[in-house]
């Protein structure tokens, strides 16, 4: 008899706890990144400016940095059709993986700021932006980092997994 048979009348014989934990950095400050973090995390609070958020005025700049060092920024794209809009994260990964030219996604770091100020934790990719990651990750064939930037705090993070676990894969 299957487990699952099992649990129909009320016994759980092979069923097991497990734990997930998650590895990442936390930094104080921008300056405390090393060179290239550091400047991809500046691209992305300069791509802020870029965001038409007319609508929830919570700006989001998105930065990716390539295997052969080239970088691409995207921002957010409100509509007043919502969900016509579009994430800072996507905006940028699309157009990076259009311009890629063979080189492949290394990082991304992410920005937001709300009326105008950075905002003092990091703002986290929805579930969509995830998904778009994890996708190019799987492309690269390698794990590509996650920076998150907040005025207060940055976390970096050593893949994709680590921001979505149990990544859908339809292989």
């Amino acid at each position: 008899m299957s487990a699952c048979n099992d649990a129909r009348n009320g016994t759980y014989i092979n069923m097991v706890n497990k734990v997930l934990e998650i590895n990442y950095e936390e930094f104080c400050c921008i300056d405390e990144l090393e060179s290239g973090d550091k400047a991809l995390a500046q691209a992305a609070v300069e791509a802020i400016k870029g965001s038409y958020a007319p609508y929830s005025n919570f700006n989001v700049g998105a930065a990716v940095r390539m295997s052969d060092g080239r970088v691409f920024t995207g921002a957010n794209q409100e509509n007043a059709a919502y969900p016509s809009g579009l994430c800072a994260e996507r905006t940028a990964m699309f157009y990076a993986h259009a311009h890629r030219e063979g080189a492949m996604m290394e990082s991304i770091a992410v920005a937001a700021s709300q009326n105008g100020v950075l905002c003092p934790s990091p703002a986290t990719p929805c579930g969509d932006c995830r998904q778009v990651m994890a996708e190019f990750q799987t492309e690269a064939g390698k794990p590509m980092s996650v920076i998150l930037v907040g005025g207060d705090r940055i976390w970096k993070f050593p893949s994709v997994d680590s921001v979505l676990p149990f990544i859908f894969d339809s292989l």
